[in-house]
């Protein structure tokens, strides 16, 4: 079975920023990406694509499409027969839709990863609710922690390092590689993907990999893209102070209406000074550096430096010396991305 895992322009524009960076289907949502939810449910011998040319018998899937252990092999009879998926499978269309989501989407991935699997024992130092919805995988250490699985599943990944005194709340996951430092408070609805380091109080959010909110503050019904860095102190606003429904805006200044929460959406490569603070509703583009005496506007462009463009060449330094700080190195094909970027903002 072949599967080419397709997208389109109007998709790319909806689902900015996180699109201008990656595939559709690269986005993080649960515990897992769109297309590790497919190698996952698919058969060993099957093959997924994202690009369609030089091969042949694909059968031919919205990357957008949120496939499950109840729903995948409708979404396929659907494809091969070329008619509509069932209404209550999930299609991302906008960014906010993540973290509105985000909830379900760890449930279902849980029962997927879990499946047929052991748990390592929970460490006799940790309380725990529900041990039977606590999942650790070998290699992470997790010590002297309080975790309730009674409202939802907690996953814990990999080489992830718990420390001691946190709180952990279920249905939250914890990705591979990751560190949770000493006495952080997570909350239902969120994910902190591979390799991020996070602290302070998180709710209902995703964070996609490799970023930091490594300190005190708040972080609510948000997502974080890849290679991000929040600075310590650095808080976002979910609700408004009237209570009212939040709006979010894109480039060309069109609001978009989506519930009373909502918080923080950035870009891949972007980071924000000590003690930001982040209104309801804010969308943050691609490799920005946010600093200043006063709040950050609601909509902050691709490559934004403080007021000012973001100098690409600085850009790629700043990037590579943020990569190194996880021991890894900025490949051609990010810099080749990035450049492209730049130039067509």
């Amino acid at each position: 079975m072949k599967i080419y895992l397709s997208t389109d322009n109007l998709q790319l524009k909806n689902m900015s920023p996180f699109t201008k960076t990656r595939h559709i289907s690269d986005i993080r949502i649960g515990i897992l990406t769109i297309r590790e939810k497919w190698t996952l449910l698919l058969p060993g011998d099957a093959e997924i694509f994202t690009d369609k040319e030089q091969h042949e018998d694909l059968i031919s899937i919205d990357g957008a499409i949120i496939p499950t252990l109840s729903n995948f092999k409708q979404i396929i009879l659907a494809a091969l027969e070329q008619s509509s998926i069932p209404e209550e499978v999930k299609v991302l269309q906008y960014p906010w839709q993540i973290f509105q989501w985000n909830d379900e989407c760890l449930r279902a991935d849980f029962d997927l990863i879990t499946a047929g699997r052991k748990s390592i024992e929970i460490e006799a130092s940790n309380t725990y609710k529900n041990a039977n919805h606590i999942f650790i995988e070998p290699g992470a250490e997790v010590s002297m922690c309080m975790i309730n699985a009674e409202e939802g599943p907690v996953y814990i990944g990999k080489n992830a390092l718990i420390m001691e005194g946190c709180m952990l709340r279920g249905p939250i996951a914890i990705g591979e590689n990751a560190v949770v430092k000493m006495g952080t408070k997570i909350y239902g609805g969120t994910t902190i993907g591979p390799y991020c380091t996070v602290g302070g109080e998180i709710k209902n959010s995703v964070l996609f990999s490799h970023s930091n909110k490594a300190h005190d503050g708040y972080l609510g019904d948000s997502v974080i893209g890849s290679w991000c860095n929040l600075g310590a102190g650095t808080s976002n606003s979910n609700v408004k102070n009237t209570a009212g429904i939040v709006k979010y805006y894109d480039e060309n200044n069109q609001s978009y209406e989506v519930g009373k929460k909502a918080g923080l959406i950035m870009g891949d490569y972007s980071r924000c000074a000590i003690n930001t603070s982040f209104n309801t509703g804010t969308m943050v583009g691609v490799c920005c550096n946010i600093f200043g005496s006063i709040m950050p506007d609601k909509y902050i462009p691709d490559f934004t430096w403080g007021n000012e463009r973001y100098d690409i060449d600085k850009v790629l330094i700043d990037v590579s010396n943020w990569k190194q700080m996880k021991k890894q190195n900025i490949t051609e094909t990010e810099k080749s991305l990035l450049i492209q970027l730049y130039k067509n903002q």
